[in-house]
């Protein structure tokens, strides 16, 4: 605010910067859409560990391709997730009848919610109150175990038993909220009020959860859901950001028939999809015959990658299964992005795939040879280096297409860049479109651009060869200040990852006199 001095004296004005400092986005969260053991439905969960995924979702499941998909991603190096759980319809909570009008329900839909068990009891902070009881539930299961004490029969309360259960990872409150259940009998001196009764007896110091279920199994339908319901994969518009998409099968008998639509939601949303091979790839010409139409290919697949082949490991029980390799690969990822940057290709000697007993394909040189012009990514065994990912082509990379998006890297960097711009640029909206404008949009975005080019993320031995910043009068007009535009353009010289390795030898003829 200009200051208005009336006094002789010294007067102090603040005078705003023109510095706005832009920082970059996260380049590491993958988004996971499938069937979980439990949690919510169609809500996404950020998480950070495989402990969150347990919590939360009920860590591995024999009926869940995702939740192993997730460990694998964990395994490889994965730290920030966003996961989305889908079920069919008809799928349906638990519940528990604390009798007298009291019941509970499950916290989501599935057959775990049979595992809980409640108890009731009126060892309150005041036993003289009517209103007061206290509650227990144990899922059976996971051994998890919450307990809620002095809940008040009282609807408006503040500790009514909807509003504490609002905390529960297990339960939700249903029926009459204004009565307080009857307890259940008290176990003897010592023993486990949960335990199973003697004899087959019906139990007396706990309820047991009835009904529930997960429906039908989930199809294609329930995967893609709807985008103006915001379910299946258009769940993940709840979102903040997320960076990486990966759809695991549901089964092993069926593939994913939605990647056309999860290419697009990744170009809309400046992500990349990790496509899995089909189950039908089982051998290298079918490979190939699969990849003239690859799943996520068209113009869209400049936003996807697919690798083959799966890979078999073990599963909880250590039966060896095979397992689409979209979670390992996602942990890759992350991994690279964390030690050397986004701009780095996640492949290589570095990016090795651990864990597993084998590759269900074994492809030598030559065969690679085939499916590399073509944009398939391909998983290989060496000696001594083991199993590693070695390839970083998106599914616009194959050689006929000359595609300026054909790898990997390349790609990922623009898109960590128009996202950072897009939010970093935020503040520019509303501004006087003018010079002071401009020159102002040149500081911050080739501020941040400079801080790209010093961490190694462009060609070029000098800034000006790795990356420009326009904005002046020569590409804002009148006519576009007149239309309420400002135009910026951002270039940048990308890294090309070294794909391939020549070493000429030649032999010497020595000093030979003419």
């Amino acid at each position: 605010m200009p200051v208005s001095p009336t006094f002789p004296g010294v007067y102090i004005d603040e005078v705003p910067s023109s510095v706005r400092t832009i920082i970059g986005v996260p380049t590491a969260v993958p988004a996971f859409v499938g069937v979980a053991l439990r949690g919510p439905v169609n809500e996404p969960r950020h998480i950070t560990s495989w402990a969150d995924f347990e919590r939360i979702f009920g860590g591995l499941d024999a009926s869940s391709m995702m939740s192993y998909v997730v460990l694998h991603y964990y395994q490889h190096g994965g730290s920030a997730a966003e996961i989305v759980r889908i079920a069919k319809s008809d799928a349906a909570e638990a519940t528990i009848d604390l009798q007298d009008g009291v019941t509970l329900k499950a916290a989501s839909p599935g057959d775990w919610g049979r595992g809980l068990r409640a108890r009731v009891d009126h060892n309150t902070s005041d036993p003289t109150d009517n209103e007061l009881w206290n509650l227990t539930v144990r899922d059976t299961a996971t051994g998890e175990e919450e307990s809620w004490r002095n809940i008040v029969a009282d609807p408006a309360s503040p500790a009514s038993l909807d509003k504490v259960l609002q905390r529960s990872n297990l339960v939700r409150a249903s029926g009459d909220l204004t009565k307080r259940p009857n307890k259940q009998a008290d176990p003897p001196a010592g023993t486990d009020p949960f335990a199973d009764p003697a004899g087959g007896a019906a139990p007396t110091t706990f309820v047991q959860a009835t009904g529930g279920g997960p429906g039908g199994v989930p199809g294609d339908t329930e995967i893609k859901g709807s985008e103006a319901a915001k379910t299946g994969i258009y769940a993940l518009l709840k979102t903040d950001i997320f960076t990486m998409l990966c759809i695991p099968p549901i089964n092993r008998t069926t593939d994913v028939g939605v990647v056309a639509d999860a290419a697009k939601l990744c170009v809309d949303r400046r992500a990349m999809l990790i496509v899995d091979p089909p189950k039908d790839w089982t051998d290298l010409d079918k490979a190939v015959a699969g990849a003239a139409n690859p799943p996520g290919g068209g113009v869209n697949g400049r936003n996807a990658a697919l690798y083959f082949p799966r890979f078999k490991a073990p599963d909880k029980d250590g039966f060896v299964q095979e397992w689409p390799p979209c979670g390992a690969i996602a942990g890759i990822w992350a991994r690279t992005d964390g030690q050397r940057g986004v701009w780095k290709a996640p492949a290589g000697t570095d990016a090795s795939v651990t864990g597993l007993q084998e590759l269900s394909v074994k492809l030598t040189d030559p065969e690679h040879g085939r499916l590399n012009p073509l944009g398939i990514n391909c998983l290989r065994t060496f000696p001594v280096i083991g199993s590693v990912v070695w390839g970083a082509r998106t599914l616009r990379g194959a050689d006929q297409l000359a595609n300026e998006w054909k790898y990997v890297p390349v790609r990922r960097t623009a898109l960590f860049i128009e996202e950072t711009l897009f939010r970093g640029t935020q503040w520019v909206v509303f501004e006087p479109n003018d010079e002071p404008l401009w020159a102002a949009i040149r500081l911050n975005v080739g501020a941040f651009m400079n801080t790209l080019f010093r961490q190694g993320a462009f060609q070029g031995r000098t800034p000006k060869d790795a990356y420009l910043v326009k904005c002046d009068a020569q590409n804002n007009p009148q006519n576009d200040i007149d239309r309420g535009v400002v135009n910026i353009l951002v270039g940048f010289a990308p890294l090309k990852p070294a794909e391939f390795v020549l070493i000429h030898i030649q032999q010497l003829a020595g000093q030979i006199a003419v």
